[in-house]
């Protein structure tokens, strides 16, 4: 199944509208607006992983590690599977 696009107008200077033309040309991209997809999805990609990092390191400075057996592991796991599948079917 096709995902639903949405179109979106943006102004660029002529100099960037130009390189943007020429990327897609250059074979790499079918279209201008393929070439600009895939550098919103780049960025995309980017800040999540920042926010990943930041949380990791949030969770590295929070304190002292706590020894878990592997039963807690297990139920924080189960607990985490639950709160994904309820998220996922509303």
């Amino acid at each position: 199944m096709a995902k639903k696009q949405a179109s979106m107008s943006v102004s660029l200077p002529e100099q960037l509208k130009a390189y943007v033309k020429e990327r897609a040309e250059q074979g790499l991209y079918g279209t201008p607006s393929d070439y600009i997809r895939e550098l919103i999805r780049e960025d995309l990609k980017r800040h999540e992983q920042k926010k990943l990092e930041t949380m990791l390191l949030e969770g590295l400075a929070s304190g002292d590690p706590i020894i878990m057996t592997a039963t807690e592991q297990k139920k924080l796991e189960d607990e985490v599977r639950a709160r994904i599948l309820k998220k996922r079917t509303g």
